[in-house]
């Protein structure tokens, strides 16, 4: 089952010619930087690591800021010659984007709510039209004053009260996914002046419109681990906390149904979830457990009428069946099934309608919409040709309605947002991505699914998208992205961005690697614990495919990965880094080792059932045997770019620096090597939709440099 973040109900969803030049050299007279080694030594399991980098990891030790300082002076000074043409891509990218946008409306509750952008604007207006789309606009917020004195600026999470009245919503300036809650007063506009810190941005009202649940995290780990009722106008100092998470592989939150009669604690760890539940209109009463926790059982539940209705692995049903349950009777024995479990179908997710039940579906990696009547009157699925799209319904908040949105795209079709009627099978495009700048024609790209073979027999899929007129002679360059981790599923999608590669004769490819869920759940887990490493030759044997069936060559091959996709790079050119000109690792988790066997960073000790746990001598071994800071030798390595953020809470900045350091001193090439840290942001990079394309325009100049593409 795909991982669901769950929000409040309410929250708002809201090219060029090629020239062809030698590829610049380095002068030799810009040095690059040399980290100190100071030797430490890390034991475990009578097993001695040293570790001559470790002392990277103290952010408060001036040393290290000057390091990552120097790292980026070198960075600077190797990509000078590049300054204008990331400039030019910044604004060739910028300029296929409509900056006067807005969303497609929705109703809810009375209101449409819109999302739109002005022209030069870099964040989002939240606003609503009342019982019309003809009605005065009401602005609820106007992100470019919010953020306007600050360097990074999100908001997230906003969840209007039932009575339409208030707003609540969550803030992090700093970019370390610490969001300090808020409410407003959607009536006279005064936010008040109670606050709610270190939270997850999202939280959810109660029936009576002044009780407000939320989740807390823990200060060191980032761990949402506590959920909290705080009552609108008092101190947040006296919130009760209503629910503690004390596993700490556990995370928590809070939500509430769409049929708005219940609001709902979740609880999930990578192989089990668990649900309480309480009705909305009694939020001064206790939550109960709807199915006791038991290990390997994942669920998750929608309320429908008496009954709530179960997505679940239950009775091993590996990629999902779907069940129910009445409201008053909800341990797993009392569970009917509706939706029986196929082999070749992956259920991934539900949609509830007064009149219908949705259902999105996976089978043999295309993405399915399924579209019944409760009645039984009515059961088919929308119909999709290509192989290389991107169906899922979205926005569908209303309950009593016949229309359903979903969202399609295409590697070669910008996206569209659909509003199907699923009585008269009526379907309207409400709105197509322009692509502004005349030159886009979606008639000039093709897009086709091919499979690869890996060592063991396993065939990969591949996604591929590319100019028409591609010839296949060995002679492209080629752009290779692949993620692998976590059951997440990295579809075909198109990219106006990407573009920007395509029309300088690049082929795009997404490898459909192990580790996702592409082709269901066991897809994922051959490519989890002690199975991790098909992900990596998975990747390297798709790269050998395209260099054998002439799509690219050793030359011309070009791969990129962030976060777990770093780590896939770090992996990769460690196995094989004769496969490749190029490598793109943006917030690469390369330091696997020692960040596992860290339960003070955040996020790991969730992570024990993706990666293993390393104080097991088992999983110790097997992660010391593909971690990549742990594996770099003496050889030959691919010219790399990678890219971190000081403040990253998910993949520490000290994991990539130490990385580049040690590839620095034990590397036998010449080929470049940068650190970019940004020393302002986390994880997520850069705030504001153009401030993001820049750092798109970083990665690009740096392969296109090696193809000799210079604008």
């Amino acid at each position: 089952m795909k991982k669901i973040i769950f929000v409040s109900l309410l929250s708002l969803i809201f090219a060029a010619s090629c020239k062809q030049k030698e590829t610049p050299t380095a002068s030799m007279d810009i040095t690059p930087p040399k980290a100190d080694k100071i030797d430490k030594n890390l034991e475990k399991h009578g097993d001695v690591r040293v570790d001559p980098y470790y002392w990277l990891k103290d952010k408060e030790n001036e040393e290290v800021i000057d390091y990552l300082e120097r790292e980026n002076d070198y960075y600077e000074k190797m990509t000078a010659h590049t300054k204008d043409f990331q400039k030019d891509l910044f604004e060739e990218m910028k300029s296929r984007i409509k900056e006067d946008d807005e969303s497609v409306p929705y109703f809810y509750n009375g209101y449409y709510y819109i999302t739109r952008y002005e022209t030069g604007k870099d964040y989002p207006i939240y606003s609503r039209k009342e019982g019309s789309l003809d009605a005065e606009e009401e602005i609820l917020f106007n992100v470019n004053d919010m953020a306007k004195d600050y360097s990074y600026y999100n908001l997230r999470g906003i969840n209007v009260s039932p009575d339409n009245k208030w707003a609540a919503f969550g803030v992090d300036t700093l970019s370390r996914r610490k969001y300090t809650l808020h409410i407003k007063n959607l009536e006279t506009g005064e936010i008040l002046k109670e606050t709610i810190p270190l939270t997850t941005g999202s939280s959810t009202w109660a029936n009576d419109n002044k009780t407000l649940f939320y989740t807390r995290k823990d200060e060191v780990t980032l761990r949402a681990h506590q959920i909290y009722k705080h009552v609108k106008g008092t101190n947040s100092d006296a919130d009760v906390m209503v629910f503690e998470e004390a596993d700490e592989t556990f995370g928590t939150y809070v939500y509430k149904t769409k049929s708005r009669k219940y609001l709902v604690i979740g609880c999930y760890s990578t192989l089990t979830s668990e649900f309480r539940i309480l009705n909305a209109d009694t939020p001064q009463e206790d939550f109960k457990v709807f199915q006791t926790r038991t290990r390997g059982l994942e669920y998750n539940i929608d309320h429908f009428e008496d009954h709530f209705y179960i997505l679940t692995n239950k009775d091993e049903a590996k990629n999902f069946k779907l069940m129910k349950t009445p409201e008053t009777a909800t341990e797993a024995d009392n569970w009917e099934e509706v939706v029986a479990h196929r082999d070749d179908v992956l259920l991934e997710d539900v949609e509830i309608f007064k009149d219908y039940l949705v259902i999105g579906e996976r089978k043999n990696g295309l993405n399915e919409i399924r579209i019944t009547r409760w009645d039984g009157s009515a059961d088919y699925y929308l119909p999709f040709d290509s192989e290389t799209y991107t169906a899922f319904a979205m926005q569908n908040i209303e309950f009593d309605t016949n229309i359903l949105r979903y969202r399609y795209n295409s590697l070669t079709t910008p996206a569209s947002i659909v509003d199907f009627n699923m009585e008269t099978k009526e379907k309207e495009v409400k709105k197509e991505t322009e692509v502004l700048g005349g030159k886009f024609n979606k008639e000039n790209y093709e897009s086709k699914r091919v499979w690869a073979t890996a060592a063991d027999g396993t065939k990969i899929p591949v996604s591929l998208v590319y100019k028409k007129g591609m010839k296949q002679d060995g002679s492209n360059p080629l752009w290779q992205y692949a993620y692998g981790s976590y059951g997440s599923t990295i579809d075909p999608y198109f990219s106006t961005v990407r573009l920007s590669l395509l029309d300088r004769g690049f082929i795009y490819a997404i490898a459909h690697v192990r580790g996702g869920q592409y082709l269901g759940r066991q897809w994922y887990e051959d490519g989890k614990l002690l199975k991790k490493k098909n992900t990596f030759t998975d990747f390297v044997d798709v790269s050998k495919f395209l260099i054998e069936e002439k799509y690219t060559s050793a030359e011309h091959l070009y791969a990129s990965g962030g976060s777990a996709g770093g780590l896939l790079m770090g992996a990769v050119v460690n196995m094989a880094p004769e496969l490749y000109n190029g490598v793109v690792a943006a917030v690469p988790f390369v330091d696997v080792v020692t960040t596992m066997l860290d339960d003070d960073i955040p996020l790991t000790t969730g992570e024990y059932d993706e990666w293993g746990n390393p104080n097991e001598q088992e999983y110790y071994e097997y992660m010391k045997s593909y971690s990549p800071y742990d594996n770099v030798v003496a050889k030959s390595y691919p010219n790399m770019l990678v890219t971190t953020g000081l403040h990253d809470s998910q993949v520490q900045y000290w994991e990539p620096a130490k990385w580049v350091a040690k590839l620095r001193d034990t590397k036998t090439d010449d080929h470049i090597l940068l650190l970019h840290t940004n020393m302002e942001a986390g994880h997520g990079g850069a705030s504001g939709r153009f401030e993001a394309l820049k750092e798109v325009a970083m990665d690009y100049a740096f392969i296109l440099d090696r193809e000799g593409i210079t604008e």
